[in-house]
């Protein structure tokens, strides 16, 4: 029983923790340095991971699209 829990739940963690590294890709190369919103959101998926992940995916990335078209 714990090796098909294992099965299923191996890959889901690993697709989990690729989205976490490529929103900390994500944050380090598009967002902009001015002011302190980079840093913020860095720290802020740093700490709550794939929660901070998914609230930058939802709120912040949008909008820097819309200011910053990147």
């Amino acid at each position: 029983m714990p090796f098909i829990l294992i099965l299923f739940a191996l890959p889901i963690l690993l697709l989990l923790f690729i989205f976490w590294i490529w929103t900390l890709i994500e944050i380090l190369t598009k967002e902009p340095s001015e002011g302190n919103d980079k840093l913020v959101w860095l720290i802020l998926v740093l700490f709550f991971h794939f929660i901070g992940s998914i609230l930058y995916c939802l709120i912040r990335r949008p909008e820097r699209k819309r200011l910053y078209g990147k």
